[in-house]
């Protein structure tokens, strides 16, 4: 018989197999700070509204665990939580489907109104999984582009500044006006969702934010966000809307430019999102660069919104685990381990 509970400090050996194929540097901090942090017990007694970091649950029977769960706070967690990664045996389907009823019903208990995951376009199964088991809809895709080179491009009509909390009415205007019509019931946002946290510092991950104006008016024009895990590997995602044009060159050498300030030696890579005005513009101005995508996830979500008209399907499916790989390690695919766990 089989139960499922959280996640605790002791159960590291326990999973040592299980979690085998998170080898990288990235994933290592992950796992062992935030994962199987000894004061995350306290983490899951705070109110909904106030979570930010990721919590765990496993599925236990007498022969030990058999698969893992964790769920992250979005910037709204009463809004939307996402799933963010999903362990189990090999085929083992049905463990799976319990572990995610199990984690979206805990949740919407406490709160929240709906779920989103993103799957890689390599586990077709674990795909028809959310979305014929578990309710979830697909909505979009995401793609991820390794920057190859950067141009040392000044410019003249942009100025760029850190991100301020009084920017987040317009950043949240301009992140609505970017997501296409019949995306915007599912994933609109409002101004304090994109006020930085006070407990900021104590996430897994490292974030920098900027705002880019117009020299001539200080109207704004775009923010963006730099994160990181591992201070070898960044992702760059840019929010303007679709009256605007940015020389996207720019934003480039000015976020090169910050991160060689930190460290010399990095990746870089930068999101796109089918969902949004840009995204199609931004993906086939890449693939005439050359840009390599490394990962490309499909977007599911299980909101009671609904979508004014079908989305267009992509044709492909994808990964459930974020961006955690040094370089030269296969980045959101599935290790070798993968005959013993997929991945979330």
């Amino acid at each position: 018989m089989s139960r499922i509970r959280k996640l605790y400090f002791f159960d590291k050996n326990n999973t040592k197999e299980m979690i085998s194929f998170l080898n990288n540097k990235g994933d290592d901090v992950y796992t062992n700070n935030y994962m199987f942090n000894p004061f995350l017990i306290f983490h899951h007694l705070i109110p909904l509204k106030f979570k930010f970091l990721p919590e765990s649950y496993v599925m236990k029977d007498k022969d030990g665990i058999k698969g893992l769960i964790t769920v992250e706070p979005t910037r709204n967690p009463l809004k939307q939580m996402e799933i963010q990664k999903l362990l189990f045996e090999e085929n083992a389907f049905l463990d799976a489907e319990e572990l995610i009823q199990y984690a979206v019903s805990r949740y919407k208990a406490m709160g929240t109104a709906s779920f989103v995951v993103r799957v890689d376009d390599n586990l077709p199964e674990l795909l028809k999984l959310f979305v014929t088991k578990c309710g979830f809809s697909q909505i979009s895709y995401e793609k991820l582009w390794k920057i190859n080179s950067v141009t040392d491009k000044l410019s003249n009509i942009l100025k760029f500044r850190d991100f301020r909390n009084s920017d987040s009415a317009v950043t949240a205007s301009i992140f609505n006006e970017s997501l296409l019509p019949h995306i915007r019931p599912l994933l609109n946002a409002d101004t304090k969702e994109f006020k930085e946290n006070f407990f900021k510092g104590l996430s897994y991950y490292t974030e920098y934010k900027y705002v880019v104006e117009d020299k001539k008016t200080s109207n704004i024009l775009a923010v963006i966000s730099i994160q990181t895990v591992d201070n070898k590997n960044y992702i760059l995602e840019v929010i303007n809307s679709s009256w605007t044009e940015i020389d996207i060159d720019s934003i480039l050498s000015f976020v090169n430019s910050k991160i060689k300030k930190r460290n010399k030696n990095f990746a870089l890579y930068i999101k796109t999102k089918k969902y949004t005005h840009s995204g199609e513009q931004y993906e086939k101005e890449f693939m005439e660069r050359k840009y390599e995508c490394v990962q490309n996830q499909v977007v599911l979500t299980n909101s009671s919104a609904k979508i004014i008209r079908e989305a267009e399907r992509s044709g492909k499916f994808t990964v459930l685990n974020k961006l955690y790989s040094a370089q030269g390690v296969n980045i959101g695919g599935v290790s070798s381990k993968q005959e013993l766990a997929n991945k979330l």
